[in-house]
Parts: C-alpha cells; structure tokens; sequence
C-alpha cells in the first residue's frame, strides 16, 4: 500500500471493500505502522465486519 496521507485515506475508504480494507490493513502492520492509520484502518473495518455479520445473523435468523 502507498503510503496515503490523511485525506487521501479518508477518501478511498468508503470505496474499499471488507477484504481491500483488511488488506490496507494488513499492509500498514508490516509496513509505515502509523499508528493513527492503524486505528483508522482497524475502525472501518470493523464497520464493514459488524455490518456483514449483522446481515448473515439476520437471514439466519429469517430461515429458522
């Protein structure tokens, strides 16, 4: 991942998906380590994460 600065992270972030996020992620741990891009990674990917799995829990729940 290049190395974004803030507003630039911010923008393409809405357009990642779960897995290029987790990925951006990922890439930040073994690379920059900036600590503030770390938590911001970490924060929508957990929003992506919960989402998704609010979704399954609720289909699951649907079928039953």
């Amino acid at each position: 991942m290049e190395n974004l600065n803030w507003r630039e992270l911010n923008s393409v972030l809405t357009s990642k998906t779960e897995d290029e996020v987790l990925e951006m992620l990922n890439a930040e741990r073994v690379g920059a380590k900036r600590l503030s891009v770390l938590e911001r990674l970490h924060q929508r990917y957990n929003t992506l994460r919960v989402a998704r799995e609010r979704i399954e829990l609720l289909k699951e729940a649907r079928n039953k």
